[in-house]
């Protein structure tokens, strides 16, 4: 397969011991509201200020 070598008869009947109490939950903070942005400036502000930022004078 292409992983590497590796014993196979190491790999057979692993038994781990897990403590379930102290696992992490992912979907503990999970969210299912809405999320909204309002900006004060206009789209086209935003355009040049980018442009600013990657260094480049050019515009369309």
């Amino acid at each position: 397969m292409g992983f590497g070598s590796y014993d196979e008869s190491e790999q057979k009947d692993q038994n781990v011991d897990t403590d379930d109490d102290g696992a992490v939950n992912v979907h503990e903070k999970d969210h299912d509201g809405d999320v909204e942005f309002e900006f004060d400036e206009t789209e086209e502000s935003l355009i040049d200020r980018l442009e600013e930022m990657k260094g480049g004078d050019d515009e369309d």
